[in-house]
């Protein structure tokens, strides 16, 4: 099988992707893959870190105002299509999958416009402009939320889940503990804002250091880089409890969190598949600062789903975010039953279904 992927602009279209392209080539080591990315976007130093085969396109993103810059947009858009057109020409794939972002578009659409079959992957509830523009033109849709069905044509849509969730699964707990200087016995707190780390987050977790010293359970504490040495000072002007690590990144992120009972975290797709995958309750803060609220509508699906608590930026203090943690720890019945309901709504096989869509798309064009 010939795939090309494209997505780009944030980790949570690229990795997903990546996750995708590691599972597919460890089932058929035949396959070939190309990704298809922007210059200047974050894929083009995570791909090709991850030795897959990049090209790359010139592409923006439509404002959302009114704005001259998006005649530009149009123009470049035009561009892109062409290009991705002699691209896909030259590599003659089976399939075209988008992962998101504005790059796909011009080659997701070039792909209908050369006939070839064509998947785009959402991983929020809400769908971007992209995926929307192209949900009329390609074969199928994958999504990660059952509410982002609403925003696609019925027909085309398939549940498949989010590929990176596959990458966190079989991973040693024990290791991964050990690996950051956690004990092995108490129950552990896994906090992180995203890999730049999230003022609010930090703020409300500084102002109750004196409480989690004082608590049985432990905290792995991720600051961001940014964050780090400023956070490091507060730690140690609180004494340095021995319950709570801080670190500024984690670079084993799955062994990491095979070995946590709670996160608090932000409602990103990608790293809700990855939690939900291994059942992990959650207390999510939503970024506010994300396009359409996605992160809220997240969160909010599994806090219905009673996975998870949700506390708005605007609502998060030290003292509520210590009692939410203090509420799921203290009651074996209610993280239980939490992380039934987490792993119930985590789908462990998404690239393993991705992957069949793949195949059926290809059949169906035969």
């Amino acid at each position: 099988m010939r795939i090309v992927i494209s997505g780009g602009g944030t980790g949570g279209h690229i990795y997903p992707a990546i996750a995708f392209i590691k599972n597919v080539m460890a089932k058929d080591p035949t396959t070939e893959v190309l990704y298809i990315g922007t210059e200047n976007g974050l894929e083009s130093n995570i791909v090709p870190r991850n030795h897959i085969p990049f090209e790359t396109i010139e592409i923006t993103g439509f404002k959302r105002k009114l704005s001259f810059d998006n005649v530009k947009t149009i123009i470049r858009f035009l561009k892109g299509v062409s290009r991705s057109k002699k691209i896909l020409k030259k590599f003659n794939p089976d399939i075209v999958i988008g992962t998101g972002g504005y790059v796909c578009g011009p080659v997701v659409y070039a792909a209908h416009q050369l006939k070839i079959p064509s998947i785009i992957h959402e991983q929020n509830s809400i769908p971007g402009l992209t995926n929307k523009f192209l949900s009329k033109y390609v074969t199928k849709i994958a999504i990660s939320f059952e509410e982002a069905k609403e925003y696609f044509p019925k027909e085309k849509v398939v549940m498949t889940g989010n590929p990176r969730a596959t990458e966190v699964l079989g991973n040693d707990g024990i290791k991964g503990k050990q690996s950051v200087g956690l004990s092995l016995t108490k129950k552990t707190v896994l906090i992180f804002g995203g890999s730049r780390g999230a003022r609010p987050i930090n703020e409300a977790v500084l102002s109750i250091l004196d409480d989690f010293a004082n608590r049985d359970y432990q905290i792995l504490y991720i600051t961001g880089e940014v964050h780090f040495e400023a956070v490091k000072k507060e730690v140690e002007r609180a004494g340095n409890p021995n319950n709570v690590v801080i670190v500024p990144f984690l670079h084993n992120m799955p062994e990491v969190l095979a070995g946590v009972d709670l996160i608090v975290s932000r409602a990103g797709a990608t790293s809700i598949a990855e939690f939900t995958s291994l059942g992990i309750p959650s207390i999510l803060i939503p970024s506010p600062y994300v396009t359409n609220n996605h992160q809220e509508k997240n969160a909010r699906s599994l806090e219905r789903n009673e996975a998870a608590i949700v506390i708005l930026e605007k609502d998060l203090v030290g003292g509520k975010l210590l009692h939410a943690i203090d509420e799921i720890l203290f009651d074996q019945n209610k993280l239980q039953t939490m992380h039934l309901n987490a792993k119930k709504i985590g789908i462990q096989n998404a690239s393993d279904r991705l992957y069949q869509l793949c195949l059926d798309a290809i059949k169906n064009k035969k």
